[in-house]
């Protein structure tokens, strides 16, 4: 229970929200109130009496990235998100998009669609017009040639070093992920194209209505290989068959990425997890790894 130095804590934030987002937007704000955002900063909903809701984002991440990222998917790809209102540091105003947090068949089928077609849009390397960003940690993207070598080089052995050095990735099991890497070129493939990804494709990123998409929330981009994501899905215990089902419609699944690739991608999930939420996420790599032989 939330003690009194907590609650005028809170209460002070709210205000504050309200009044900077009355600022920035020229508009009376007449409440704000936090949701259940990500794990990334506060998330507030603000209400006014003359204009629709906005949704408010504060950190001290660079928010002007996920500001951009979300720009990009507008402008660039069929992929609904949220209207960028307003940013600058530490302040984030996105429209506010209604849903009603029923995610069954319904919106995994639509989901699959909107992931089918993102994966669509292609570049001519591995990687992005600028480093974008995994929750508050900084993704590295200069223009690749080999998928594999952007996969070991940007992302795996990086964030697992990251990780070593905050204390959250004992040594055991970065050298487990030392030694996956060097086997990455007998185990990864090459794809046909690269594939926009968006990074962190989960239903807590979902905004659905009446079984349809509405939004599509903070994405962590690049050009990869699309199994990347398709990997986050399937450790989900709440997307099932009927995501596959209907991306499969869309998009071919290799059946070697059920048999050979799926756990590395696993494996790179679960140790973004132990960057961020610390050693909680050390079972799932470690099962990753062990499936992995490694």
């Amino acid at each position: 229970m939330p003690n009194m130095d907590e609650e005028t804590g809170a209460e002070q934030m709210t205000a504050t929200v309200r009044q900077r987002v009355s600022s920035v937007l020229d508009a009376d704000a007449q409440s704000a109130t936090a949701l259940d955002g990500g794990e990334v900063g506060s998330v507030y909903r603000v209400t006014f009496r003359d204009r629709p809701d906005v949704a408010v984002k504060v950190d001290d991440s660079p928010l002007g990235i996920e500001a951009a990222m979300l720009q990009y998917l507008d402008r660039d790809t069929p992929l609904p998100v949220p209207d960028v209102l307003h940013v600058e540091p530490e302040l984030l105003v996105l429209s506010f998009v209604r849903g009603d947090g029923r995610f069954g068949e319904r919106a995994e089928r639509d989901l699959a669609r909107h992931v089918a077609s993102l994966h669509d849009v292609s570049a001519d390397a591995f990687g992005f017009p600028f480093d974008t960003l995994s929750g508050p940690f900084s993704q590295s993207n200069p223009w690749t040639e080999s998928w594999i070598d952007f996969f070991r080089e940007r992302r795996l052995l990086p964030f697992a070093r990251t990780a070593r050095d905050a204390g959250a990735l004992p040594a055991t099991e970065f050298d487990r992920v030392q030694r996956l890497a060097e086997t990455l070129d007998t185990r990864l493939v090459e794809p046909a194209t690269p594939s926009l990804l968006h990074g962190d494709i989960h239903p807590g990123n979902v905004v659905v209505a009446d079984g349809t998409v509405r939004a599509v929330l903070d994405p962590a981009i690049y050009f990869g290989h699309a199994e990347v994501d398709l990997a986050y899905v399937d450790r989900l215990d709440s997307i099932g068959a009927a995501f596959y089902d209907e991306y499969r419609r869309h998009r071919n699944i290799s059946e070697r990425y059920f048999d050979e690739r799926r756990d590395v991608y696993i494996a790179f999930h679960a140790l973004e997890n132990v960057r961020f939420f610390g050693d909680d996420g050390l079972p799932r790599l470690d099962s990753a790894l062990d499936r992995l032989g490694v």
